[in-house]
């Protein structure tokens, strides 16, 4: 496939990646991954099968010698750049944040799964049609701000412009479908206890196989009604790391997370930082600024607990995290491998 016909992948509210001339483009050195050193292949090859581990996106240039092997732009890294990251021995998962905006066709869909391994999954956002109640008063939103969307929970728009183009894009490449419902007013979605029931019934309407997932971030939702919800529907809950919801054990524990078909999880923010303090103090996103190890060891045990039960764990990780998400991921695989190796020592010194 031609770098031209690469689709872009999204880090803003709207509008296409504004592509360069072709004469620039033909002159532009390839993407290529960065050279992984042993211990990094090692890491990958012991890091569990079944554990996803991955970041927000691709589209870094600070990510040059971490997961690139020199700085391209973002234009660049958004046509070509997949492919390299895909490479890595320790990213075997990566968000698709655009479709939160705006749904994509399966044409897109497709050409990113063919830029990647048998073995990746991509963890996709639902459009936000599906999951606002109301649409917020932002510049962005035009004629639409503050009024009742209409399209909320609704399963046949769904269907035909989210979970379809999904499904025929990547097959069996797709990993977590995630239905996002950023923060809202409960009032707007009828209460927690109407909320429950139109999700309920919403996810009984859409089609049976795809991994459907849902992040809440009002922690008043996270009612036993709505893990119920989810179990009888067979979606999993994203257990969100973000100041404004509780501890990811917590949540898990409320949602029921591992006795759903896959545990997910997204890792996005420090507690004591909001987005932009986060951008500005992390950028260009080359370095752990932050290290959050009591997050990184509760992930640790999150993925090796879903080891256990044999359920698929998908990890995303944002630069925001703590300053660099390819860093965080390899962090985060080497205490997975380390409880795993703990774990393999308590089983051989009970057997002896």
């Amino acid at each position: 496939m031609s770098a031209s016909r690469r689709p872009a992948q999204f880090d803003l509210f709207t509008g296409a990646v504004e592509e360069p001339p072709v004469s620039s483009r033909r002159r532009t050195q390839p993407v290529g991954p960065a050279e992984p050193s042993d211990s990094l292949r090692m890491l990958g090859e012991q890091l569990p099968r079944g554990v996803y581990l991955g970041t927000s996106s691709w589209t870094f240039p600070g990510w040059n010698g971490l997961v690139y092997d020199h700085e391209a732009s973002t234009t660049q890294l958004a046509r070509e750049g997949l492919a390299a990251y895909a490479h890595h021995p320790v990213l075997r998962t990566v968000g698709i944040d655009r479709t939160f905006y705006a749904p994509v066709p399966a044409t897109t869909f497709a050409e990113y799964a063919q830029q990647v391994p048998d073995g990746f999954r991509f963890l996709v956002k639902a459009h936000e049609a599906c999951t606002l109640a109301r649409f917020p008063v932002h510049e962005r939103y035009g004629a639409h701000r503050g009024q009742v969307n209409d399209r909320f929970l609704q399963a046949a728009y769904a269907v035909d412009h989210v979970v379809a183009p999904f499904l025929e894009g990547l097959g069996d490449k797709a990993g977590p479908l995630v239905f996002q419902f950023p923060p809202q007013d409960p009032a707007a979605l009828g209460g927690a206890g109407r909320f429950v029931e139109r999700l309920h019934a919403f996810f009984s309407a859409l089609p049976k196989g795809p991994l459907y997932a849902v992040e809440v971030r009002n922690e008043e939702l996270l009612t036993e009604a709505f893990a119920q919800a989810l179990a009888d529907t067979g979606v999993s809950p994203v257990l969100a790391v973000w100041a404004h919801m509780p501890p990811v054990a917590r949540q898990a524990k409320l949602t029921r997370a591992f006795e759903a078909r896959a545990v997910v999880v997204r890792w996005m923010l420090p507690p004591n930082l909001g987005y932009e303090e986060a951008y500005a103090r992390y950028a260009p996103f080359n370095r752990l600024v932050d290290e959050d190890v009591g997050t990184r060891d509760v992930l640790a045990r999150v993925c090796m607990a879903a080891v256990r039960r044999e359920r698929p764990v998908f990890v995303t990780i944002n630069n925001k995290a703590e300053g660099s998400a390819p860093l965080s991921a390899v962090r985060l695989a080497e205490r997975v491998v380390s409880h795993k190796e703990e774990g393999g020592q308590r089983s051989a010194a009970h057997a002896t």
